[in-house]
């Protein structure tokens, strides 16, 4: 239901015009997800879904499909029944079966990387000597665009930029008088979500005066999650970047191609990864959240993929850990992008490379302007399309797509030892560096302390800390309280000099060695910091020597880089004597 020979029967509504969406991979199927609301409370119309199980990458596909909750035809059904209109994000597959009118969408940015058609083996003809040949543009060459008879495989392909046309009508003429100018809906999405950036970054945890750094790596050997191109470099990347940014400074998220998620296994991707997410990294889901975490970095570490071009054409700064050219369109933006744009020096210092570019950044004139001619109104120009092929009037109401949903509350989450570094400043003011991972000595007037969250992978480490800390409900029965959890890890480590038990995004009770019991609590609108670094601000106080009883009667003020934190301790407990 509702198609198939008993349908005429069984259906409710058995004579609306039929739109089949044909599935690739998860790759394009976000593609066509994106278009899939310009059918809304269209009672005309109902919505089928095939997948063409042509593709390598067919891991998630099921269970994507299903969440559609659009009834599934097995291809073979799909092929048979008639359609009024076929939408697709890719050419795979035999989409010249189908009895509708073929659209072909994009499902990255424009129409950029070489890909050979499956199967196929180039080499010059005529000859007895192999020498491989520069595989075809994916969807830009004859090779992808037209059937074995010589007709185009679409009735319509959807270009975003004239650009796109230009190439097209020299690479391929047959196929140019199929071109339709329509815009990007990936990119009028994150266009109409900018207003809500902060609420983006907010969701990922990020508090005032941290930056985002995002990682993005489409799929490939040569891309900068993959292990070719001459060099491996994510493994030994990943740590420099825990422990070479402030963790209080910077956040660092990752966004991943789908077929890298599907290819290898989520599980293999999290197993990858794991010391990176204990040491803060936030994983994005590549299907619904790499939008959102787009908007809300402030830098980005990428390749040649189509994530990284996006973010250059929002104005973001970029740079490239991954660079080749060799499988990119010469005639495309993207080439000249990536052949122009900064490049990491993995060999190099981190930090100042990120801060040098953000301190100069000047945006790229062409990604902002190849991403799409015409921002904003791929929505009107694609229903206008579809409905044309189908043959029935457009609904009276305005084409609209769905807007990007707000993430859920991701803040970072590391277990795994801190190292923190101090310094006194004045009158109950401490500048605290935490970094996750060891960053060298501490030079000058630093001190140097371990953090480590009771919940570690190495339980090792708690015998080492100097300050044991923990998340979680103040009310949450398996701990007692937070003076009972205190005075239980205090008694239970005798090198530990405070237990920090955070219980919300401003407050945190400390117990000390010396008995106090003490609620650490960020002055509204004057502290945005995780408050386990309050703690080791509080640390780092008594250490020295100083007066508990100044920070109580003044408050303390924290400095994590240049943003300024005031926190205000209130004791708790017996002891009365803060001197």
């Amino acid at each position: 239901m509702p198609v198939g020979d008993e349908a005429a029967r069984w259906a409710t509504r058995g004579s609306a015009s039929r739109v089949l969406f044909v599935v690739h991979n998860v790759t394009s199927a976000t593609r066509l997800l994106d278009v899939l609301p310009l059918f809304h409370d269209d009672f005309r119309v109902q919505l089928l879904v095939t997948c063409t199980e042509s593709s390598a990458f067919r891991s998630g596909v099921a269970e994507l499909l299903a969440d559609t909750a659009v009834p599934v035809l097995p291809w073979e059904q799909a092929v048979e029944t008639p359609v009024s209109l076929v939408i697709s994000a890719s050419f795979g597959g035999q989409l010249q079966a189908f009895s509708g009118k073929l659209t072909v969408l994009s499902h990255g940015v424009g129409y950029t990387k070489r890909l050979a058609i499956p199967d196929t083996g180039y080499r010059i003809p005529d000859t007895g000597y192999r020498e491989p040949v520069p595989s075809p543009v994916f969807g830009m060459s004859r090779e992808w665009l037209l059937a074995e008879d010589g007709e185009p495989v679409a009735d319509a392909l959807v270009l975003s930029h004239p650009e796109q046309y230009e190439r097209l009508r020299v690479a391929c003429p047959e196929a140019a008088p199929t071109a339709v100018l329509a815009g990007d809906p990936c990119l009028d999405r994150i266009l109409a979500a900018r207003p809500y950036r902060d609420r983006f970054r907010r969701a990922l945890g990020l508090r005032t005066g941290q930056r985002l750094i995002l990682l993005n790596s489409t799929w490939n050997p040569e891309s900068l999650f993959g292990d070719g191109g001459g060099a491996d470099v994510l493994p030994s990347l990943l740590p420099r970047l825990t422990a070479e940014f402030p963790a209080d400074e910077y956040r660092l998220a990752a966004v991943l191609h789908p077929n890298i998620w599907h290819g290898h296994g989520p599980g293999q991707i999290r197993a990858w990864l794991n010391r990176a997410r204990r040491a803060g990294l936030a994983l994005v889901d590549p299907l619904e959240g790499w939008r959102q975490s787009l908007l809300a970095a402030d830098v980005v570490i990428g390749d040649h993929g189509s994530v990284t071009y996006y973010a250059a054409a929002l104005g973001t700064p970029v740079l490239l850990g991954a660079a080749p050219l060799d499988g990119l369109d010469p005639g495309a933006p993207v080439y000249d992008f990536v052949r122009d744009a900064p490049r990491l020096d993995t060999r190099a210092e981190l930090r100042p490379q990120v801060e040098s570019l953000l301190a100069t950044h000047h945006a790229l004139p062409g990604p902002a302007e190849f991403a799409s001619s015409m921002p904003g109104e791929s929505a009107a120009r694609l229903r206008r399309l579809f409905y044309e092929f189908i043959g029935i009037p457009e609904p009276d109401g305005p084409a609209l797509l769905e807007p990007l949903p707000l993430p859920p509350y991701e803040p970072p989450s590391r277990t795994v030892p801190l190292h923190v570094l101090t310094r006194l400043l004045g009158s109950g003011e401490v500048s605290v560096v935490r970094h996750a991972g060891h960053d060298g000595e501490p030079e000058g007037a630093w001190e140097a302390h371990t953090a480590v969250p009771e919940d570690t992978r190495d339980p090792g480490q708690l015998a080492l800390a100097d300050l044991v800390f923990r998340y979680g409900e103040a009310a949450d029965p398996r701990f007692g309280s937070p003076a009972k959890w205190t005075r239980e890890v205090l008694a239970r480590l005798p090198e530990c000099a405070l237990a920090c038990y955070v219980t919300g995004p401003d407050h945190c009770t400390v117990g000390t060695r010396a008995g106090d019991l003490l609620h650490l609590t960020g002055a509204p609108s004057e502290a945005d910091a995780d408050p386990a670094a309050y703690a080791s601000a509080l640390h780092a106080w008594l250490a020295a020597g100083k007066s508990l009883g100044e920070l109580v009667d003044r408050g303390m003020t924290v400095r994590t880089g240049p943003t300024v934190h005031r926190v205000r301790i209130t004791p708790e407990g017996s002891r009365t004597d803060h001197s």
